[in-house]
C-alpha cells in the first residue's frame, strides 16, 4: 500500500505497508501463506511465486514494510539477525578487508574474528568514534566499513555521515546495523549508508516471541545481489515468523516512545546513584556523543548500560534482587531485561577484546521495556541499595 516514497507518516506506514495481500477475502491483516510450493499457470508463467525458499507472500509483505520504513528499494527477511550479517558478508571475497568497531555485538565479533577469517576475509576492529583511526585502517584490500551505532553494550555512537563520506572517498561499501534504534529513531540511508541490517528479533518484532533478521538495500543492484545470496544460502525466514514481525512492527512507534521514556528516567536515576560508577546512555548530557545523538537520531533509544561499584560480586547481588528486570539476553521486547556482558552477550569475545572495548566485570546492560518508569526505578533502587 505504501512504498518508500510515500508521504504518509512513519507510524501510518508501519501499520499499512505490505498489508493488502488478500484480494479473495479482503483480510485487514496479512495472511500466513504456509505453502512450500506454488503451481504454475504453464511452463513459462506463474503467480510470481514458485517455492518458499525463493519468495513467500507473507515474507514479501514484511520485506515491503521494512523497506518502506528504512527508505530502501528492497529487503530480504531472513531467519535470524546473524543470518542477515552472514548474508551480507557473502558480498565479499577472500582477502577482502572490512573495518568495524572494537565494541560491536559479541556475536558479530565472533562471526567476523572466528568464522569469516577462516574463509579468507580480514577485519580491523578500531575505535570508530575517531574517524582518523578508520582512515588509518584503510588499505588496498579494504572493501567495506561496518557501522554499529549505538554500540553494544556501551552505547558509543559512530557518526554515520562521516563514515559514509570516508567510504565514498575510497569507493567502499557501508553497512549499518540499525537494530538498537530501529528506523523509527534512525535511518542510515538518509546519512549515506548502502546496506542496513536488523535483528528483527529485537525492536521491530518487540515481543520476545520470534527470532529473525533483515537486510535492506539502497540500490536495486545491491538488492538483487543480496536476494540471490539469501536464496542460494536458504536463509529466508518462515511465513509464521514473518507474520509475527509484521504484527509487531504495527506498534513500533508507540513502543519506541515508551521504551525511550523509561530509559531516560532510569538512566537519570542511575547516573546519580552512589552505587553506580558510570552510566552509558546517549540521552544524558554528560554522554560524550550526546550532541551527535541529537543530530543523527530522532531519539535516544531504550538501551541503558552502567558500571556498578563493587565489580562482579555487586553485579551478582543486583541480579538476585531485581524483580521486574529478567536476567536474560536479547533486547527490544516489551519486558525489561538485564544482562551481564562479561558472561552472556559478549562472552564470545576474548577477555582482551572486551577490555579493549571498555567492557569490564562491572558492566551491566539493560533493555528497558514499556513498564511504567516509576516501577522500574523503584525496583532498580531497591536492588542497588540492598
Amino acid at each position: 500500500m505504501a512504498d518508500s516514497n510515500s508521504k504518509l507518516h512513519f507510524s501510518t506506514r508501519a501499520i499499512h505497508a505490505g498489508v493488502n495481500k488478500d484480494t479473495l477475502f479482503n483480510s485487514c491483516t496479512t495472511p500466513i501463506y504456509t505453502s512450500s510450493t506454488y503451481y504454475w499457470n504453464d511452463l513459462t508463467s506463474n503467480s510470481g511465486y514458485e517455492y518458499t525458499r525463493v519468495a513467500n507472500p507473507t515474507r514479501k509483505a514484511l520485506e515491503e514494510n521494512i523497506s518502506s520504513l528504512e527508505g530502501g528499494v528492497g529487503a530480504q527477511a531472513v531467519a535470524t539477525g546473524m543470518a542477515a550479517i552472514t548474508a551480507v558478508m557473502h558480498l565479499f571475497s577472500s582477502n577482502d578487508h572490512i573495518i568495524t568497531g572494537n565494541d560491536i555485538y559479541g556475536g558479530t565479533y565472533r562471526l567476523f574474528a572466528d568464522i569469516f577469517t577462516k574463509m579468507g576475509l580480514r577485519f580491523s576492529f578500531v575505535d570508530m568514534s575517531d574517524p582518523e583511526k578508520v582512515k588509518a585502517a584503510i588499505c588496498e584490500e579494504t572493501k567495506c566499513i561496518w557501522i554499529e551505532t549505538p554500540s553494544n553494550p556501551l552505547l558509543n555512537l559512530v557518526d554515520i555521515k562521516v563514515m559514509t563520506d570516508i567510504a565514498k572517498e575510497h569507493n567502499l561499501l557501508t553497512i549499518a546495523d540499525n537494530t538498537f534504534l530501529s528506523p523509527y529513531l534512525q535511518r542510515p540511508f538518509e546519512l549515506g549508508a548502502d546496506v542496513i541490517v536488523h535483528s528483527t528479533t529485537k525492536y521491530l518484532n518487540g515481543h520476545s516471541d520470534v527470532v529473525g533478521g533483515c537486510v535492506v538495500s539502497k540500490t536495486q543492484e545491491l538488492a538483487d545481489k543480496i536476494a540471490y545470496i539469501v536464496n542460494g544460502l536458504g536463509f529466508g525466514c518462515s511465513p509464521f515468523d514473518a507474520f509475527l514481525v509484521l504484527r509487531g512492527i504495527k506498534t513500533l512507534g508507540p513502543r519506541m516512545e515508551a521504551h525511550q521514556k523509561g530509559a531516560m528516567a532510569l538512566a537519570r536515576m542511575l547516573d546519580e546513584h552512589p552505587n553506580v560508577e558510570k552510566t552509558y546512555f546517549p540521552g544524558l548530557e554528560s554522554h560524550p556523543h550526546h550532541e551527535l545523538a541529537k543530530r543523527q537520531q530522532d531519539g535516544f533509544g531504550g538501551m541503558v548500560s552502567f558500571d556498578i561499584k563493587g565489580g562482579r560480586p555487586a553485579a551478582e547481588r543486583l541480579f538476585a534482587k531485581v524483580k521486574l528486570f529478567q536476567l536474560a539476553e536479547s533486547l527490544g521486547g516489551i519486558e525489561s531485561l538485564i544482562e551481564y556482558p562479561e558472561t552472556m552477550s559478549h562472552a564470545s569475545m576474548t577477555k582482551e577484546a572486551r577490555r579493549d572495548a571498555g567492557i569490564s566485570e562491572s558492566t551491566i546492560r539493560i533493555s528497558v521495556g514499556i513498564e511504567h518508569p516509576d516501577d522500574l526505578i523503584a525496583d532498580m533502587k531497591q536492588a542497588l541499595e540492598g
